[in-house]
């Protein structure tokens, strides 16, 4: 079920009304009413792959509370690594199975031996990689006792299950969202009012921003040889904001949702292209995927502690995992590899730290914001190449310099058209962000007179007609 659909717009007000009229004085009947709500939204796509959100729930919720009880580090090694080895399993099979066969048969043609094999027709369950995070950090967190597992299998199925945060995020941490289901919650209009602002904004960032730019964005990148070398540049800008406004569009959205039910979840963009350097990009960029590798990964590998090699391998393990994660392709390795490469040297040089708060941005810093996003930009087209001989002629096609036309934007009514949405959606998108981010602001916060505007915005230049899935439904 997609946030932009008619059939999302029919399932939420039935959800909040049984929520907080029907069942709003039985908390027990709240959850329950969550996580079957949940199961309906994410069964909408494809009811078959619910029993592995089922599964995977019963599988950790068991492992941790028998985790909890043991007192040999040996036995709570073994119950922590059925829970990776289960979940990393699934993700594993299903996401990447025919990539490492392919990539098997690939390597050993290469010294010429053919090889005969088969692949499978596996369909990728929607938010596999996310809700397997979310329930990972749940085990790993219980093995390092920084929390207490719960003894509540319908609260720990509507934490797994969320369904605003499901399929794309954010990334929640136990600690943070559990807790939240065993309190009483009362309807704040306060509240609840800025979700459905944030709703207001994210479906803006969506509809209008992303859904025009990828009219361009689908033409481009399909055409290859067949544009300028301007053209295809800003072919590579324009991804650069239908993938942003995409994937932060269901960022506020899911946040303004669970706004709705009482809940707060975590900020998962924070104006990343504002950032000022790389480092501060992957701040700013994906926050609960960036954090959750921190925290899993890159410090229990040593972080920037140790020698300098040391250092470096740590980033590079990361970034490869963390570009391995978005997809089961070569681009999306060397996506990350690109990014560990533009974050050495600042660790090298030691300013890999030096935005660690959100500040505001003066006029001499411009450079140096412009310089970082045309780096990023860059990388993103790795991202959306199919593949990496793609990518590298896309590169090479821009720098062959052939030609400074912009045609395509503008040479029928209808490109005038959505060339003409493109720009005034992505001047609004940067103003009210730079606003945000000047009064150092987490999120943009909407007034009942912009938030009118706003939704005006969207019914005139959003994109309805097909409404086109969420580019992170695919990770």
């Amino acid at each position: 079920m997609l946030f932009n659909s008619l059939d999302f717009a029919i399932f939420l007000p039935i959800v909040f009304m049984l929520y907080w009229y029907v069942f709003k004085r039985f908390l027990s009947l709240q959850n329950l009413l969550v996580v079957l709500a949940s199961y309906v939204f994410y069964a909408w796509w494809d009811y078959r792959f619910l029993a592995l959100i089922v599964l995977s729930t019963l599988v950790d919720f068991v492992v941790a509370k028998l985790m909890h009880r043991e007192t040999t580090q040996t036995r709570r090694k073994i119950l922590l690594l059925v829970s990776l080895c289960f979940n990393l399993g699934l993700l594993g099979f299903f996401k990447y199975y025919n990539f490492f066969i392919s990539s098997w048969v690939d390597a050993w043609q290469l010294i010429g031996v053919s090889m005969q094999t088969t692949t499978l027709q596996i369909i990728l369950p929607v938010g596999i990689s996310f809700y397997t995070f979310q329930t990972l950090s749940y085990t790993i967190d219980v093995y390092r006792k920084n929390i207490e597992p719960t003894s509540n299998l319908i609260q720990f199925a509507a934490f797994v299950s969320f369904f605003p945060q499901l399929v794309a995020g954010p990334i929640e941490r136990a600690s943070q969202l559990l807790p939240q289901f065993s309190q009483k919650r009362v309807f704040n209009s306060e509240f609840a009012i800025s979700g459905f602002y944030l709703i207001i904004w994210g479906l803006f960032k969506k509809v209008v921003v992303a859904d025009n730019c990828a009219f361009f964005v689908n033409q481009i990148f399909d055409g290859g040889g067949a544009y300028t070398s301007l053209e295809l540049f800003f072919g590579a800008v324009l991804f650069g904001f239908q993938i942003y406004g995409d994937f932060s569009g269901y960022s506020d959205i899911a946040i303004g949702v669970a706004r709705l039910f009482g809940f707060s979840l975590m900020t998962n963009f924070s104006f990343p292209y504002f950032s000022r350097d790389i480092a501060e990009f992957w701040r700013r960029w994906h926050i609960s995927l960036s954090t959750w590798f921190r925290d899993y990964l890159y410090i229990p590998l040593g972080g920037s502690r140790g020698n300098t090699w040391q250092g470096i391998r740590n980033v590079f393990i990361v970034f490869l995992v963390s570009g391995f994660w978005h997809g089961a392709n070569w681009t999306f390795v060397i996506w990350g590899g690109i990014h560990a490469l533009l974050f050495l040297p600042l660790l090298l040089i030691k300013v890999h730290r030096k935005y660690l708060e959100t500040t505001r941005i003066s006029l001499v810093q411009l450079p140096f914001i412009l310089f970082t996003f045309v780096l990023v930009t860059f990388a993103w087209i790795f991202f959306r190449a199919d593949n990496a001989s793609m990518a590298t002629q896309y590169i090479q096609d821009i720098f062959s310099f052939n030609s400074g036309s912009v045609a395509t934007f503008y040479k029928t009514p209808k490109m005038i058209l959505f060339s003409a949405i493109i720009v005034i959606s992505i001047s609004i998108l940067l103003l009210f962000e730079f606003l945000a981010v000047q009064k150092n602001k987490k999120e943009v916060v909407l007034t009942t007179y912009t938030a009118v505007c706003i939704a005006m915005l969207i019914c005139f230049m959003g994109v309805f007609k097909n409404p086109s899935e969420f580019i992170y439904f695919q990770f």
